[in-house]
């Protein structure tokens, strides 16, 4: 079948991308499902910066690959053997679980190791490639690929929803709330009267604020973006800039960073209580160095711990959020700052790169 999807033709192109242009929107022909694999019918897909890490090249990939890893849509058609009946609607993550391999049995600690070895080939779980344009192959991103009115997509890759949940919020489960959550709830397990800091208020760690606030937390947000702030403010948390937070000296037992710079890493180790665990969630540029006294570690026994995807094992989590968000204690609308056509991603992908977005939705 032709489909419509966004197309990142190379990576490591400059900013601003409205300008240099290196993802191109048109038509691809998509094939059908294989064996364990469905075809979705794309209604919400958000902006993370994990596209933007791909786009800007500090997350090297092959390409030409069209982009999305966060997004929900209604399954249309199932290859044999795919268990997900037509018509659900799912939620897609963008770290397929084969469920046999030994890191999926961390319960969640280590990504999957086939399907980890999947999304660096650009392949999906199993090994193929559905995606063509004028007969040569387009690579898939992170197993999802749904920056595209419709994606073939292994059915290890979703978890089915009930229809109570609309298209924006299930999308949202499939990356945001996945890794911010999780890096609170599996990776930094603060305690009943345990404070949680946030540094980085973007998608991700808006996320994490959000969840830490339902869990019923006193949580601390730290961002550079008076706006971010002021949203945090909002929902109900204190909020600093980074360096309102060190002259406050504020020490809390759970620190989440989700930046994914080292500057970001550093403030969040400094604000990390004697005895607490600071949770590194973002992606910084491979190149990029922190600097920490290693004198604190130890005498403080404090613990860093590194969370990819917030730990998560999507069956077992998206659930549980799931559940929060019907109870009205997690109000994920608030993650969305702006929807979106899928025309308008270069210029979304700036919104992004310049700190002012939390999830930029894109609605088919």
């Amino acid at each position: 079948m032709q489909i419509t999807g966004a197309v990142l033709e190379h990576c490591g192109a400059p900013a601003p991308f409205a300008k240099s242009r290196p993802v191109s929107i048109g038509p691809l022909e998509l094939e059908p499902p294989g064996p364990g694999e469905l075809l979705v019918r794309i209604e919400a897909a958000g902006l993370c910066h994990s596209d933007l890490s791909v786009v800007d090249g500090s997350r090297v990939r092959p390409t030409p690959m069209l982009l999305g890893h966060e997004a929900a849509g209604i399954v249309e058609e199932a290859g044999p053997g795919a268990d997900v009946a037509v018509g659900r609607r799912v939620v897609m993550t963008f770290l397929p679980r084969c469920g046999r391999c030994d890191a999926c049995r961390t319960e969640g600690r280590l990504p999957c190791s086939v399907g980890s070895a999947a999304n660096a080939a650009g392949t999906l779980v199993g090994g193929g490639i559905r995606l063509r344009r004028g007969g040569a192959a387009v690579n898939h991103h992170l197993g999802v690929s749904a920056f595209a009115t419709h994606a073939v997509v292994s059915e290890t890759s979703v978890v089915p929803v009930d229809d109570d949940v609309p298209p924006d919020i299930a999308a949202l489960l499939g990356c945001a709330v996945l890794t911010g959550g999780g890096a609170v709830v599996n990776a930094g397990r603060p305690g009943p009267d345990d404070a949680v800091a946030v540094v980085g208020l973007g998608g991700v760690g808006m996320a994490a604020l959000l969840v830490a606030l339902a869990l019923g937390h006193k949580v601390i947000g730290v961002d550079a973006v008076p706006a971010k702030l002021d949203l945090a403010r909002e929902l109900g948390a204190a909020a600093h800039t980074p360096a309102g937070a060190a002259d406050a000296e504020l020490r809390t037992p759970v620190v989440i960073e989700a930046a994914g710079s080292a500057r970001a890493f550093e403030t969040a180790c400094a604000v990390t209580a004697p005895g607490g665990t600071t949770v590194t969630v973002g992606l910084p540029h491979p190149d990029a160095r922190a600097s920490i006294a290693p004198l604190g570690l130890t005498a403080e026994a404090r613990v860093i711990v590194g969370s990819y995807l917030g730990w998560a094992v999507p069956s077992r989590d998206i659930p549980r959020y799931v559940e929060l968000w019907r109870s009205g204690r997690l109000p994920l609308d608030r993650l969305v700052s702006d929807r979106i056509e899928l025309a308008e991603l270069p210029t979304a992908l700036d919104r992004l790169a310049s700190g002012e977005a939390l999830r930029q939705l894109i609605a088919f």
